[in-house]
């Protein structure tokens, strides 16, 4: 009997439709994510007023839901690795939904912080669910554009964050804003009846006939007939030594854990301190809601393309060439945002640190997904993301500390681009890579 493994046979079918239809799938559930992410960002002024905030506690409306994001990274990558990535994605999917819906509701700060760390669990859990989901199901040589390029479509629920905000907070309010955050829960349902389940996770469960029938589902999509595959004629690497959170830290892999939780960790100081507080700065700024808001949408347009060419990148150039290039790039463009005086500037400037940010963290993904064996590999991808949320939940507290103390609008951009220079030497000095080698290969090199 010929034996194959999975990766194979994705290799040897290469990008179908089935592949789209996980792409889509769980690129909508990520879009929906990050407009629920994203909308406190587009609020915060006008909650600062009503509720007399100062810039630290005005900071801080961005940064309870990340306390959320990194609780729920902590937990989804192991309730995912045990019960598979399908239904832990629909799980949250609602979860998230259903408790973005009653901040409409509450009066105070107290309350909408604890409302959002709680909604913010399921918000987090969603990204590394989604990154793992595309490292298991596209073919090798085209792995890191899926897995990059899926956080587009988390970028995008930012820019109709910022579209819905413009329109909305004038007329009705910035409440509103979050009750249409509840709609999501309805798709939560569409994820559960349409998303494949990981091949891979099947097969290291031990349940290669479930596994089968999908590897037919993808014959179909691919070539419109499926072969015939018996009992036993798919085969899986070497299960590791250890699983779980204590695998990580084993002495197969402690040294690219510490290595991707650094670069993430930089990483999230600068997505989630810029795109936190660029609308409010601009508005300060004197460019008034529309403009600033406005100016804040072009700069997630141009994240997303971010986040598509990285994967080419990736892709093209390597994994590590690729990331080193990415946070250069967005020290350069930070420091140049930084400095711009006239309108053109800010608004060329908040482009290219769009593009470039993204094409940093972005091109960061393929590296997490890649690191660690099917058998935990959404808890490493989720743990790595959650130690970088902890920068993400101190980085809009310090920039406003920052503000406060009078460095202005160059001086906060300056404590970013030095995160970003950080995280490029941390890649530069420890990065291994991992382009074209197929998923089982990786696992196996640490068996």
């Amino acid at each position: 009997m010929i034996k194959s493994s999975i990766s194979s046979v994705i290799d040897r079918l290469g990008v179908s439709k089935y592949t789209y239809l996980i792409y889509v799938l769980v690129g909508l559930a990520l879009f929906f994510d990050g407009y629920d992410y994203m909308i406190v960002a587009y609020t915060m002024p006008q909650m600062a007023k009503e509720w007399g905030l100062s810039k630290v506690q005005t900071g801080s409306l961005a940064s309870w839901s990340v306390i959320g994001l990194l609780i729920g990274g902590l937990i989804s990558g192991i309730i995912s690795d045990r019960i598979g990535r399908k239904k832990t994605l629909a799980f949250f999917v609602a979860f998230y939904s259903l408790l973005t819906l009653p901040i409409y509701f509450v009066n105070s700060f107290e309350a909408f912080a604890l409302l959002r760390i709680i909604s913010g669990i399921g918000i987090g859990a969603c990204i590394p669910i989604g990154i793992t989901m595309m490292s298991e199901s596209a073919p090798t040589n085209n792995r890191g554009f899926f897995i990059s390029s899926i956080m587009a479509f988390y970028v995008f629920g930012w820019v109709v964050a910022g579209i819905v905000a413009i329109y909305t907070v004038p007329l009705f309010g910035w409440r509103m804003c979050f009750l249409t955050g509840g709609l999501p829960a309805i798709y939560a349902v569409i994820v559960l009846l349409k998303l494949p389940e990981s091949a891979h996770w099947l097969l290291g469960k031990g349940r290669e006939k479930e596994a089968i029938q999908l590897i037919k589902r993808m014959e179909i999509a691919a070539k419109a007939e499926a072969g015939e595959w018996p009992l036993g004629s798919l085969v899986a690497p070497p299960p590791p030594k250890k699983i779980g959170v204590n695998a990580l830290f084993s002495s197969e892999y402690r040294k690219q854990t510490l290595t991707l939780w650094l670069i993430y960790f930089m990483g999230s100081v600068v997505i989630y301190g810029i795109t936190s507080w660029l609308p409010t700065l601009l508005v300060g700024k004197g460019y008034g809601l529309v403009k600033g808001y406005s100016f804040a949408v072009l700069q997630n347009v141009f994240g997303m393309i971010g986040g598509f060419v990285t994967g080419f990148a990736a892709d093209a150039f390597g994994r590590r060439k690729n990331v080193i290039f990415g946070w250069i790039f967005t020290a350069v463009a930070i420091l140049l945002l930084g400095v711009a005086t006239s309108q053109g500037q800010v608004v060329v400037c908040g482009m290219l640190v769009g593009l470039a940010m993204n094409w940093g963290l972005s091109g960061t993904q393929p590296l997490l997904a890649e690191a660690y064996p099917t058998e935990f590999r959404n808890t490493g991808v989720s743990w790595a993301q959650s130690f970088g949320r902890v920068g993400g939940f101190l980085s809009p507290i310090l920039a406003g500390y920052i503000q406060q103390l009078g460095v202005g609008f160059s001086g906060t951009f300056v404590f970013f681009a030095i995160a970003a220079v950080i995280a490029a030497l941390v890649a530069l000095l420890f990065v291994a890579e991992t382009k074209g080698k197929s998923i089982e290969s990786l696992a196996s090199a640490k068996a």
